[in-house]
């Protein structure tokens, strides 16, 4: 019944959840199905589609930092923190337990904490911030879980990796979108903190907006600091 991060997280699906701070907008899509398994990493960093270069910042250009997230009075107290990109709007989320749409807030051994609407910024997609407990297991099996929990992945493709100086693994693939626009890539990297490992993700109404949406990505993957 799991159905993914990338589900839109609207309508139905947000009765089932309690949102801190303002309304969420419709998430981005993605559909259902088995993952592949994770088939290690290329030369050269890249995806088997091509679209999940480690480092590619989609548009070749930085992204303009705006506020900082994680840290006292910020929307998402986390256990980290890192720049956003500016006007990209961060909201907290809190999974009502026993609720028949939890499910959808849940991902692998992960738990969706904070979404941050790109919107504002003129792109439709979300980075969304999974946390996990210390019964999670390390960042990687809380990645590959994430991953294996996820509709349609495949092409999956890991790479050992930093957040800002803090270890990391991150993971390129792809899941099925609109026929028409063929598989839609996805990103995600997993850090260990002192709480359980934390999921950052990126996915994306298609190829296009995840494109153009990587340099925020990228910022808060750069930017991330522990603490």
């Amino acid at each position: 019944m799991r159905r993914g991060a990338g589900r839109a997280l609207a309508g139905a699906v947000l009765a089932g959840l309690v949102l801190a701070g303002c309304s969420s907008s419709a998430a981005d899509g993605k559909g259902g199905g088995t993952p592949s398994p994770s088939d290690g990493t290329a030369k050269d960093g890249t995806a088997r589609d091509g679209t999940a270069k480690n480092g590619d910042r989609g548009t070749g250009r930085p992204a303009a930092k705006g506020i900082t997230l994680g840290g006292a009075g910020s929307a998402c107290v986390l256990p980290v923190t890192f720049d956003l990109a500016k006007d990209w709007k961060p909201q907290a989320v809190e999974v009502e337990p026993g609720s028949d749409l939890a499910e959808l807030g849940e991902q692998g051994t992960v738990t969706l904490v904070c979404e941050i609407d790109a919107k504002p910024a003129g792109n439709i997609g979300y980075l969304r911030v999974w946390a996990g407990g210390k019964s999670a297991g390390d960042a990687r099996s809380a990645l590959e879980a994430f991953v294996a929990d996820e509709p349609h992945a495949a092409k999956a493709v890991y790479t050992e990796a930093e957040a800002g100086s803090v270890a990391a693994v991150e993971v390129g693939y792809t899941v099925d979108g609109d026929p028409s626009d063929g598989p839609k890539p996805e990103r995600a990297f997993a850090v260990a903190t002192p709480e359980g490992p934390l999921v950052v993700h990126l996915g994306g109404m298609d190829a296009e907006e995840h494109r153009q949406m990587l340099p925020a990505y990228e910022l808060a993957r750069e930017s991330l600091k522990l603490g």
